[in-house]
């Protein structure tokens, strides 16, 4: 099996382009939060914007939803309110308004909205994340913003108020990127979210691959094939995860260690899985269709466009949108 191939059969067959209704019903249910968000606080919210896949350009087809980061003023809950008082609240104003037309749940730093199926069996979701800022009036000029821990995220407590962080810093750590490395990250990072849709509810959140892509292309000179620039990205992972001095920072803040939103078990199984991946690939390359599968609802339409030689099997970028 050519691995090349597949792989960028992989890419192609997951452009977010390829769902443009479903896309677009996601739009304008992001927007109706926001509007609804802007209605309820009025001058002591900024402005909530997409801060998740399509804003980085990494989104796949097959596991849609937006993370709508809502920043508040410093004292929008009172000068002496609480992250978790502002989290409560916004969660209570969501409850409220969308009970009756989705699943409202708390999260372990956002609120989820799961809009139940409409006529087309479409299921809309949207991530709303509270987050308010460090001073009043200071946000438009740092843009850093404070989470509130709902639930025991990895080694971060419940109730923590530790989490500081900057979103757009977040969005420009690969955007600002050189061209060709861009790409190349890009891709290994959708390829690692299609690997975690085959898992059940797994521990690894898809900011954890990002994050960890981009520090494997930092720490390794990563060049070749689609399928060697994979590899090397996998072995990183197996071979670096599990180590007490491994680290992953975030970009909006380097106070703030994405590798204590994994536990020593939940580490030692991505590097495991790691292992097993490419010693199962080693053995047999069409297992990399098991890891890595296509997306079926476009494979035909991929096969028929690759016999007339028109797709060169690289993701077409998607459609620049206002979600600010």
């Amino acid at each position: 099996m050519d691995k090349n191939k597949h792989l960028d059969s992989v890419i192609s067959t997951h452009q977010i382009t390829k769902e443009v209704t479903l896309f677009d019903k996601y739009v304008k249910k992001k927007n109706e939060v926001k509007e609804a968000l802007e209605d309820k606080y009025g001058s002591d919210i900024y402005s909530p914007f997409n801060s998740g896949s399509y804003a980085k350009n990494t989104a796949i087809n097959t596991k849609f939803d937006f993370d709508l980061v809502s920043p508040f003023k410093r004292n929008a809950f009172g000068s002496n309110g609480t992250l978790k008082e502002m989290y409560e609240d916004v969660y209570d104003f969501l409850y409220e308004k969308y009970k009756d037309v989705a699943e409202v749940k708390k999260q372990k730093v956002s609120i989820g909205l799961e809009f139940y199926a409409d006529s087309d069996g479409d299921v809309i979701k949207i991530d709303v994340v509270p987050g308010r800022e460090l001073s009043q009036d200071q946000y438009e000029e740092s843009e850093n913003l404070n989470l509130y821990v709902y639930y025991k995220y990895g080694n971060i407590d419940a109730g923590s108020e530790r989490i500081k962080t900057n979103v757009k810093a977040q969005i420009n750590n690969i955007k600002t990127r050189a061209t060709d490395e861009k790409d190349s990250i890009r891709k290994i990072i959708r390829l690692l979210k299609v690997w975690k849709n085959t898992k059940y509810n797994y521990p690894t959140k898809s900011f954890f691959l990002e994050l960890i892509t981009i520090k494997a292309f930092d720490n390794k000179t990563i060049t070749g094939s689609i399928w060697e620039k994979l590899e090397t990205v996998l072995e990183y992972i197996r071979d670096n995860v599990t180590k007490d001095s491994f680290t992953l920072k975030d970009p909006g803040n380097s106070s703030n260690d994405l590798a204590d939103t994994l536990t020593s078990y939940e580490k030692q199984q991505l590097s495991d899985d790691m292992k097993n991946m490419l010693d199962r690939i080693r053995d047999n390359d069409e297992n990399l269709k098991t890891y890595f599968p296509e997306n079926s609802k476009f494979k035909k339409e991929e096969s028929k466009t690759n016999q007339y030689g028109t797709n060169s099997g690289m993701p077409v970028p998607p459609p620049k949108l206002n979600f600010g």
